[in-house]
């Protein structure tokens, strides 16, 4: 995990991680933290690109942590 200073006033925690699955069709699926932590949810609006937005099961992702309506999940997902 490293820290990303923007404008000294936020700090933003980048992590990276492995998708331990994401389905194509219900646009959401889960992705395994390389910290060892709990496994974060993943939503197609939060992958960073163009085009159809979609995760392959294994890809390795960085991505920022957030709360979600359920707990913690990953945002800003970029594929590596």
């Amino acid at each position: 995990m490293f820290i990303v200073r923007i404008n000294r006033i936020k700090e933003v925690f980048v992590d990276t991680g492995t998708v331990k699955w994401f389905n194509e069709t219900k646009g959401f699926g889960f992705i395994s933290p390389d910290n060892g932590g709990d496994d974060l949810f993943a939503h197609f609006s939060e992958i960073r690109g163009t085009g159809f937005k979609t995760l392959a099961e294994g890809q390795k992702v960085s991505f920022e942590v957030k709360r979600g309506p359920k707990g913690l999940q990953a945002s800003n997902i970029t594929p590596q």
